[in-house]
């Protein structure tokens, strides 16, 4: 019995101890549990504002995406639309110009001597060329324009020596007719002073080759190597199609070794620089205007001779001294960059008689060679009387034996004054040294052919002497 009752206390104990065991179990799960849940709820929350935010960042991706996209069309559009543009641009008013170096780059002789309607005619025949070397579907729309600079005095002294020019005037018509023959063709006068042409030129060929609306520049510009340098700097490797030269003078080896391509018109431009042939005249060729006046022809010896007074004549039986229109030819003098002044021959008779008026009977220089006189009915000389055209001559003459003021460096093509001394003559008898003959010569040493025995300087131009 007692064994009995032991197990079953044995069995209750052990069944017991299981019961805590299980309870313990069952609160260590319950903690178990619930430190899970916690974990897990807030583990979940935190995934909540994450796939919130998540939500947030994809709306506004959408969004971004969406304005990046309407952006992307527009700017496509813009883009588009401006290399239309650009692309019109460049081919609206295309044009081919033409700069030429007057100085060098000459036109025909038998263009030049038919005056206006010569000019016209160049610049007829020079468009006609040019667009016969132009081939596309532009062609019809292409503009010819052409830029001609010189200096016109300069170079219609230099054609004159040539024997190219008949006269000044002729060279004047021909210039205006150029410029009037198209709407953008133009003959410019730089004026005096060095390189004046060229560095307009160079201008003209930076702006031009930066404006996509020119298709070609013909450049006249054959003879002068001073352009290599400067196309050598300018020209890239895509400007190298734009650039053609024209020939007129054989182009210099300069310009050659650049490598562009090069175009000959004979029939407008002279091939031969010019050269100066007055040596070649006989002194009996006189110039074809008046403009401007340096000598006076001689007269048959024996004559009377003008004494050191202005307006007394004496007689003599010695030969006057050959004043002849080409005396700085025989020379081979050249004052400066001006050159000389252009001859005239005036009336003995004539001269003397506007010499001998004096006082307010003295015609006005400013009145009968420029014009009305700006001092008006203030000025001091002679304005009523109508002059004839060899007292106009003679006026012309004995305003020549004043220096311009600027000498050599003037530019001014209407100057009346004188740019060197006009009065120098090979004596025909005694030494042939060259002399001047002017009474009190108001102009410098430097104003006469080297050598010049000056007989009477004014006392005040000595030093200078």
């Amino acid at each position: 019995m007692t064994t009995m009752m032991d197990a079953f206390v044995r069995r209750f104990q052990l069944l017991t101890e299981q019961r805590e065991t299980g309870d313990e179990l069952i609160k260590d799960l319950l903690m178990y549990v619930e430190t899970v849940e916690n974990s897990l709820g807030h583990e979940n929350e935190r995934l909540k504002k994450e796939l919130n935010d998540a939500h947030l960042d994809l709306d506004d991706s959408r969004k971004s995406r969406r304005e990046l996209q309407i952006h992307w069309n527009l700017t496509s559009q813009h883009l588009e639309r401006a290399i239309n543009e650009n692309s019109i641009l460049q081919n609206r008013n295309p044009y081919i110009i033409a700069l030429v170096d007057a100085d060098g780059m000459i036109f025909n002789q038998d263009l030049i001597n038919q005056g206006l309607e010569g000019g016209k005619k160049a610049a007829n025949l020079l468009r006609a060329s040019i667009l016969e070397q132009c081939s596309g579907p532009q062609t019809e729309e292409i503009e010819i324009m052409a830029k001609v600079c010189g200096n016109y005095t300069g170079l219609s002294k230099a054609l004159m020596r040539d024997g190219t020019l008949e006269s000044f005037e002729k060279f004047k018509e021909f210039t205006l007719g150029f410029t009037q023959g198209k709407a953008h063709f133009d003959f410019i006068d730089v004026g005096h002073g060095k390189e004046r042409a060229d560095s307009k030129i160079k201008e003209c060929i930076r702006w031009h080759l930066r404006n996509w609306n020119c298709k070609q520049l013909l450049l006249g510009i054959s003879f002068d190597s001073g352009y290599a340098p400067f196309l050598d700097e300018v020209i890239t490797q895509d400007d190298r199609n734009r650039i053609t030269i024209m020939e007129g003078p054989p182009i210099v080896r300069e310009l050659s070794a650049i490598g562009l391509r090069t175009l000959k018109f004979e029939h407008i431009f002279r091939s031969q620089k010019l050269t100066d042939r007055t040596t070649e005249f006989s002194q009996a060729s006189v110039p074809s205007t008046w403009a401007g006046v340096t000598s006076i022809p001689p007269p048959t010896p024996p004559t009377t001779v003008a004494s050191p007074a202005l307006g007394k004549t004496t007689s003599t039986a010695v030969k006057k001294p050959d004043v002849t229109s080409n005396v700085f030819a025989r020379l081979g003098w050249v004052p400066g960059p001006r050159g000389l002044d252009p001859p005239i021959h005036v009336k003995k008779d004539v001269l003397e008689a506007v010499k001998r008026r004096t006082n307010s009977n003295k015609l006005c220089n400013n009145h009968y060679l420029r014009g009305p006189c700006s001092k008006g009915d203030e000025c001091c000389f002679e304005h009523d009387h109508k002059a004839t055209e060899e007292e106009i001559k003679a006026i012309a003459y004995l305003t020549r034996q004043n220096p311009c003021v600027n000498g050599q460096d003037c530019d001014n093509e209407e100057c009346i004054y004188g740019h060197h001394c006009p009065s120098v003559v090979i004596p025909s008898v005694g030494p042939k040294e060259p002399t001047c003959m002017a009474f009190a010569c108001k102009f410098y040493k430097d104003d006469h052919p080297p050598g010049t025995v000056i007989k009477h300087p004014k006392k005040e131009y000595v030093e200078r002497y």
